[in-house]
């Protein structure tokens, strides 16, 4: 499933397309993909809206619409395994997948392509509806060193089920979290509320750091699906440290990467850099 840099890839190519277009008609091949929102009412909500602004918010996509200079709602679109989003030519061809077809008044058409039909392109009166409990974002000002302390020790989880929490913090998947931690030399295992502060600040900097590395690398291309709006691939897959590389030698140890299931999650780490954290000693009860 496309994660943040991912998304953010998507919206930085799309947004020039959009922004500022009005939606002249659309068509939908694919009910289910407007996630419960019949067609006519998806027509009445769209067609006529202009595109205000488009931005990513975790995961999600959201499309901000207007009327005559007054907020009209927003569509609010997630990829899940498969979906992509292009803005193209009037005469290009989308292929037997796509399943949201938005024609706007410069004569192109938004495209929405999702091949397992999972993806949802959904209008909403407010954007917060679906969104509004998101975590922080990772790469913004809100998320700070303090606040991420802070939360880290309220929570009292394990690391990796913690990172994939999008209430926690908002666009990190499986790929991201097992990167971040492995940087950070930190088991996935290890209890959030048990971090030194230095070890807490090493996990906040190393994911920071990798989503923004990502990022400039358009994102990663590990299977068929996630091409950009441009149709290319991602790149950051040549920098994975562990995250599919179960077998093969740690980048810094050489030690065989591990995979182990967390959370019902596959989770790739060296267990020499990232050491299992110890169980804690129970205190004995001596009679008197």
């Amino acid at each position: 499933m496309p994660e943040l840099p991912e998304v953010e890839t998507v919206v930085r190519l799309i947004r020039p397309g959009l922004v500022g277009r009005e939606i002249t008609s659309s068509s939908v091949s694919w009910a289910r993909t407007l996630g419960g929102v019949g067609k006519r009412r998806f027509d009445r909500a769209v067609v006529g809206a202009r595109v205000r602004g488009v931005r990513r918010r975790g995961k999600y996509i959201v499309f901000e619409l207007e009327r005559a200079g007054t907020e009209a709602g927003a569509l609010v679109g997630h990829l899940r395994m498969s979906g992509r989003m292009h803005v193209e030519a009037a005469d290009w061809d989308p292929g037997a997948h796509g399943r949201v077809r938005l024609d706007l008044d410069d004569g192109r058409a938004f495209h929405f392509i999702d091949v397992r039909k999972f993806g949802r392109l959904v209008w909403a009166a407010n954007a917060d509806s679906i969104v509004g409990n998101l975590g922080p974002e990772p790469l913004s000002e809100d998320f700070t060193l303090p606040g991420f302390v802070r939360d880290l020790h309220e929570r009292r989880r394990q690391l990796k089920p913690l990172l994939l929490d999008q209430e926690f913090v908002a666009g990190i998947g499986n790929i991201y979290a097992d990167e971040s931690l492995f940087q950070a030399r930190l088991h996935p295992l290890r209890r959030s509320d048990r971090l030194s502060r230095g070890e807490a600040a090493r996990l906040f900097e190393a994911i920071r750091a990798i989503l923004r590395e990502a990022i400039e690398r358009e994102g990663s291309s590990f299977d068929t699906f996630y091409r950009t709006p441009t149709g290319q691939p991602g790149s950051y897959q040549h920098q994975f440290r562990v995250y599919g590389r179960d077998g093969r030698p740690c980048p810094r140890c050489e030690r065989r990467i591990a995979k182990i299931v967390v959370g019902q999650r596959g989770t790739h780490l060296c267990t020499r850099c990232q050491p299992a954290p110890r169980p804690r000693r129970r205190a004995i009860l001596r009679a008197p």
